[in-house]
This record gives C-alpha cells, structure tokens and sequence, in this order.
C-alpha cells in the first residue's frame, strides 16, 4: 500500500473519529435550531432567509439575539453591539485554538475558524492537551455535522415552526447546558480550574441580574480570564504545565 492511500485510510479514520464525537452536540442543539427557525419566522423572516442566515451566521446565540431584536425595530448599531457581546467569547477561542492548527494551510484555518463554536473549541483543546495532533479532517468530522443539521434544522423550524411544541415544557432545551457542563468538568484538573469557574459563573449571575442578556456571557467569560492574569497558576499551589 502506498504512504498515499494511507495517508488517505488515516484521514477518513479521523474524520469520522470526529463524526462520533460530535452526534451528542447535533442531538443537544436540535431543539434550539428548531426554535430559531420558528422564532425568525414569526419576526417577518423567510424560510430562505432563516435558512441563509444560519448557513452564514453559524452562532445560535448570536442569531437568537439578532432575530429578537430584529422584531423589536432596534436600531442597527446596537443589533451588532449586541451580536458582538454575545460573539466575544471567539475572540478568546480562536487565539486559543491558533496554535492548534498553526500548521495547517491557511484556508484551512480560514474554514476551521468559520465553524468553531463553543464544544468545538473545548473537545479540540481536550486532544491538543492530551498529546495529540488536531487535524483538519478530524476538526471536521467534528465541526461540519454539528453545521449541517443546524442548518438543516433551522430550515425545518421555519417551515414547520407552528408545530413545534414549547421546549420548555419539555425540557428538551436543559440538553446542551448539561454537555456543556460536561465539557467544563473535563478541564477540573487544570490549575485554577475551580476559582475561575466560580468567578466566571458569579460575574456572569451578577451581569443577567443587573446588566441584562447578552451582555452577561461577555462579562463572565472576562472575568475568568482577568482572575488568571491577576492570579498565575503557581499561585494555586499546582505546578503548570509547560
């Protein structure tokens, strides 16, 4: 066999070694690209522009926002200051995420970062920690199911929105904070862990109740990162890791 065609085996086998990983992020997030796609077409939406604004968009988030401020006629400039509080966070995933795949084409990374969201960022970082290369073909098998179905979904939510019942009432939407919390609890033994998971989560309580949504999510995530830069980890008593 030629180093091409195993070039090739290896590639499909980390691609779909990512698929696997990522069917519990496209099961957790079915309920909330559902509710888009109806929430975007009762706020004068079409179904071809709900579904292009999920295909371009791709920031659940972000998008719940823009479409509900849509409905309320705010004025552009605050939609995108808004968009831009809730979409921080990538700031910080992709100066983290950089120097995981540095060594791929630039395209390459152009794609990777179009696609990184929130578990994409954590379940990467997990296997970079771990020793192990992040590869384009794994990063997508990781990244693009999770974009396809919410595209896919979105559309079927616009089109079929009135038939969808409350997720609330179903419990449905409590899904992907669980796997998130999942993926906060496998970083635990890092240093630090524990100090900046209760900053972030008691500035984050602090901003809903008193700044308000979006702006809650920004200011949580910053207060985290300012408690590592004011407090190294050999202050926590655990040696870092080089």
């Amino acid at each position: 066999m030629s180093a091409q065609a195993i070039s090739e085996n290896g590639a499909k086998s980390e691609f779909w070694q990512g698929v696997r990983l990522s069917m519990p992020v496209v099961v957790a997030a079915a309920p909330f690209g559902l509710l888009f796609g109806a929430i975007a077409v009762d706020n004068g939406f079409s179904v071809l522009e709900a579904f292009l604004m999920s295909a371009m968009v791709f920031g659940g988030a972000s998008q719940m926002v823009g479409i509900e401020l849509f409905g309320q006629h705010v004025a552009p400039w605050l939609i995108v200051l808004s968009i831009f509080a809730v979409n921080f966070r990538h700031v910080l995933y992709s100066a983290g995420i950089g120097r995981r795949i540095a060594h791929w084409p630039l395209m390459q990374q152009a794609v990777g970062y179009f696609i990184l969201t929130d578990p994409q960022f954590a379940v990467a970082e997990r296997k970079a920690e771990a020793g192990e290369t992040v590869g384009f073909a794994w990063y997508m098998g990781l990244g693009l199911p999770v974009y396809v179905f919410w595209v896919i979904e979105s559309a079927l939510g616009a089109v079929f929105g009135k038939l969808i019942p409350d997720t609330h009432a179903l419990g449905i939407d409590f899904l992907l904070p669980i796997y998130f919390l999942g993926l906060v609890m496998s970083f635990r033994k890092r240093p630090l862990w524990l100090p900046v998971v209760v900053a972030s989560a008691a500035a984050s309580i602090i901003a809903y109740k008193t700044v308000g949504s979006p702006w809650h999510v920004s200011i949580g995530a910053v207060a985290g990162v300012l408690l590592v830069v004011i407090l190294p980890p050999h202050h926590s008593g655990v040696e870092a890791r080089p």
